[in-house]
This record gives structure tokens, C-alpha cells and sequence, in this order.
């Protein structure tokens, strides 16, 4: 039996997934990160990217798309609070691929109404949206 421990990942409007896991790898503020049972405690500030959940027996990766947020471990515990978080079968390409294209026609047009800083953050998520989709179909769809 492997050893595990519990994840909570929640966003400001719900709770995406509760329950025991092998390793879970998240985007931190400093860079991807990667958790197992019995890590050190520590709190940091996440990028928008890509949270990776490794269940006990099952083959494929929980996946989530978080646009940024805090990630706390915990002895007993991580939970990931999201700004906005979504399971990665929910991702629409579509709806990233459109706000990427906005997102970089503000970023050209700076005497939008749209500020600079808004458009840069906005292009961030759009591209680790699109990372998540990506990742998604390498593993087969799920």
C-alpha cells in the first residue's frame, strides 16, 4: 500500500477534489513544485499553470487548471486554494485560444482600454490554459 495524503483543491466558487494521493505537483510563484507524504511544511503563492494529482491506483493524473492562488502543505494535509480552478477535462481550447489572441492584441495596442499589466496576467492564464489542454491529450484525453 502506497503511502499518501489528503489533497484539497478549492476554488473561491467550489471544491474540485478532496481525497488521498501518492504526489501532487503544482505551480508554485518560484517554479513547479512537487509534494510527496511526509514533505516539510511550507506556504507559496502559485502561478497560473497546471496542479497534478497522482490517486493510488489509478493510472492517469487527476489534472487542474488554477489561475494562480496559495498552495499550503501541510503534515496531514495540502490543499490548494485557486483563484479560479478547473478540472482539466473542462478546459475549452477554444475559449484559451480567443482569450490568448485578445489578451496579445491588448498587449500591441497599449492605448487600449485594457491596462498593461491586466493584458500581461490575462496572457499567462490563456497560455497555461492551453499548456493544460495540451498535457491532457498527451496523456490519452482524459
Amino acid at each position: 500500500m502506497a503511502i499518501t495524503i489528503h489533497v484539497d483543491v478549492v476554488s473561491a466558487e467550489q471544491s474540485i477534489f478532496s481525497g488521498v494521493a501518492e504526489f501532487i505537483s503544482a505551480p508554485a510563484a518560484g517554479g513547479e513544485v512537487g509534494i510527496h507524504p511526509r514533505h516539510a511544511p511550507f506556504i507559496t503563492r502559485m502561478k497560473p499553470g497546471t496542479v497534478r494529482v497522482k490517486v493510488p491506483d489509478q493510472d492517469e493524473e487527476e489534472l487542474f487548471f488554477v489561475s494562480g492562488g496559495i498552495l499550503e502543505v501541510q503534515p496531514q494535509v495540502i490543499t490548494v486554494l485557486a483563484d479560479t480552478a478547473l478540472r482539466g477535462k473542462d478546459l475549452d481550447e477554444a475559449k484559451a485560444m480567443d482569450a490568448k489572441r485578445r489578451a496579445e492584441e491588448a498587449l500591441r495596442d497599449r492605448s487600449a482600454a485594457m491596462d498593461y499589466a491586466r493584458a500581461e496576467s490575462e496572457l499567462a492564464e490563456a497560455v497555461a490554459q492551453i499548456r493544460a489542454i495540451q498535457h491532457i491529450r498527451k496523456q490519452g484525453g482524459h
